[in-house]
């Protein structure tokens, strides 16, 4: 195999047409415009459609891409864009959504939050510290309903939500009581909690964490007995793996969120959703009379979605930038994920141990899969070119299943609570997340993806157990020549299942890409991490290092710069550059072939890893 998987080359991003159908848009255009430079119009789905229906009366050459032009500004969205198998272009005619020459349009699904006042008399809960620091507004509605959100940006800066240690502190456990599924802390801040409305716990379980919802408030003298909501509280408590850690020499590290009397400390927010008030404590230089403030709304931004027979195709986005999508479900439902953001919905210890297919499997899991603000499914030759993806709740783009021949290349993810972006299946509901998929329907698989020179970083801001680029079930997938950087877990992750049984993974790459400062936060992690057989797979030419543990992991010398984990099989991993031969070889399959990796790879191979010279620009703000 050649030591670099080829760029796709879509025609869609390569077209220079002497003419085109265009349709521009602006933030203060108007619908009844006719979509032109001088009087563009004002929404961008008011194109979109108009688009569709030039293709349905077949107005449009078979050599004319359809171009809808973004002028710079805010397009506030009340509703995913969706394009559908009717939005399709062709190879020759594709369709293209652009930012227009020079200009910086954003599609955000956040809604402005106005009218912020200095808080007045006695606020109930509030830390004397707070009073006359912090302001209030009323909190923002959309859809005619009053807005409950999880994360707030100031001036494109995110605010933190009322926690108790401040900082990157985290209190420990006194101890976890699975019989009665509660835990018991020792934490004085509690004291100030009037009640567990909004409460929330979040553990630090080794490689993922957990968010879930407080019930009760039991305090005994200078400890505290917490109880939680269902259903996170059963999986909680019976799922084995990741584990919360409470010992002789190790007590799981947590902290507590979202309550108002936890707000003692600039950059704080709290939504009392009872009162329909919003509080925030500005941090120096911030001056809320004419300060941007933004709560996310929508879960989905844009939506890409086809079917099997019929999908999206030639779908080209070029220099938009999508910002402020929300997921509300830890709010609803809590969250226990397994790894890599994927979350539980049922999981429990197996005794005895077995199942039909796996005689020494001890644990099952069902998993749930956390959103992403751009999402595609069921679609081919799709791209995002020069894209920025910020200031979400969970992943940044999301290409679910069903895609094939598509393009992320000079894009930036950059502050997302999840993982930057995630590829293929991981596990449907219905399917137990240690069994191999390898679907009669080979559509269903991502394949001939390429994912090159991106900037991702600072991601994992809400789960700390996400990674940077999260490829799941993906054949013949390019990761190639990204910078990965600055975040809590996993740089890259390749494969699910946990299995050496067939499946549908096989030649993929993962090459060239520059990683560092990642595992800021949890431990079991590595720069670059493999999972479950994948026939022709080569790691190679990447360079890894600057892997610091953070103090809150129970084992601070189990990372990894190259980690192939359980079932991994018939991957090839050369030429890697790291500072140190840390590798871990963990219940690995047949077939891996190792060469040449550590301190002694060539000064022109670590030098060549990450982004090549034309995409240095997006290393700028």
């Amino acid at each position: 195999m050649a030591k670099n998987f080829p760029i796709l080359v879509l025609a869609c991003l390569l077209l220079r047409p002497a003419t085109a159908v265009e349709f521009w848009v602006a933030p203060d255009g108007n619908d009844a415009n006719p979509g032109t430079p001088a009087q563009p119009l004002a929404s961008i789905a008011t194109a979109q459609r108009q688009a569709r229906e030039l293709r349905r009366l077949n107005q449009v050459g078979t050599d004319e891409p359809v171009r809808i032009i973004l002028r710079g500004g805010v397009y506030q969205l009340d509703s995913p864009l969706f394009f559908r198998p009717e939005d399709s272009g062709t190879e020759t005619s594709p369709t293209l959504i652009e930012a227009a020459p020079n200009e910086q349009p954003v599609v955000s699904g956040g809604v402005p939050i106005q009218g912020w006042t200095k808080a007045k008399g006695k606020i109930p809960g509030l830390p004397s510290a707070a009073r006359g620091q912090v302001w209030v507004a009323d909190a923002p509605k959309f859809g005619g309903r009053l807005l409950e959100f999880r994360q707030l940006w100031v001036n494109d800066r995110k605010a933190i939500r009322a926690r108790e240690p401040n900082g990157d502190t985290l209190n420990r456990l006194v101890a976890w009581d699975k019989t009665n599924q509660a835990a018991w802390v020792s934490t004085p801040a509690l004291g100030a909690v009037r009640h567990p409305a909004q409460l929330e716990m979040i553990i630090d379980q080794v490689w993922e964490i957990a968010v879930l919802r407080v019930k009760s408030i039991r305090l005994d003298g200078g400890k505290a007995c917490l109880t939680f909501q269902q259903p996170e509280s059963k999986i909680e408590f019976e799922h084995p793996w990741p584990p919360v850690e409470v010992g002789t020499n190790y007590h799981a590290p947590f902290l507590l969120a979202n309550a108002i009397a936890f707000l003692d400390s600039p950059g704080e927010w709290f939504e009392d959703l009872a009162a329909g008030k919003v509080y925030y404590w500005p941090r120096p230089g911030e001056d809320l009379t004419r300060t941007r403030v933004v709560a996310p709304a929508l879960e989905n931004l844009v939506r890409a979605e086809g079917m099997p027979d019929r999908p999206v195709e030639h779908l080209a986005f070029r220099g938009v930038r999508f910002e402020h999508a929300t997921w509300l479900r830890p709010s609803e439902a809590g969250h226990v994920p397994l790894q890599a953001s994927m979350f539980m919905l049922d999981a429990y210890r197996l005794k005895p141990k077995g199942t039909a297919e796996r005689p020494k499997l001890d644990n099952q899991a069902w998993l749930g899969r956390a959103p992403g603000g751009v999402t595609v499914a069921n679609a081919n030759h799709v791209s995002f070119a020069r894209c920025r993806f910020e200031h979400m709740a969970s992943a940044g783009l999301d290409f679910q299943s069903g895609t094939h021949d598509d393009l992320i290349e000079g894009c930036v993810f950059r502050d997302l609570g999840g993982n930057g972006m995630q590829i293929g299946k991981f596990a449907d509901p219905g399917r137990e997340t240690h069994l191999a998929y390898n679907p009669a329907d080979e559509r269903e698989i991502c394949t001939h993806e390429i994912i090159a020179n991106n900037l991702v970083t600072d991601c994992g801001t809400e789960d700390w157990g996400s990674v940077g680029i999260a490829a799941g079930y993906v054949r013949q997938t390019a990761i190639q020549h990204n910078e990965i950087s600055h975040l809590p877990y996993t740089g890259i992750s390749l494969g699910w299942g946990w299995t050496r049984a067939t499946n549908c993974m096989r030649d993929n790459v993962i090459y060239a890409n520059h990683i560092h400062h990642v595992a800021t936060r949890m431990g079991d992690t590595a720069g670059i991490y493999t999972l479950s057989a994948q026939p022709g797979t080569v790691v190679n030419e990447n360079s890894v290092h600057d892997i610091v543990m953070s103090p809150y992991v129970p084992d601070p010398d189990h990372w990894f710069y190259l980690y192939l984990d359980e079932g991994s099989s018939y991957i090839t991993v050369r030429d890697n550059w790291c500072p140190a031969k840390k590798f871990l070889k963990n219940a690995n399959g047949p077939g891996n072939v190792w060469g040449n990796n550590g301190p002694m790879v060539s000064e022109k191979i670590k030098t060549a890893a990450g982004l090549e010279t034309s995409f240095l620009d997006i290393l700028s703000p």
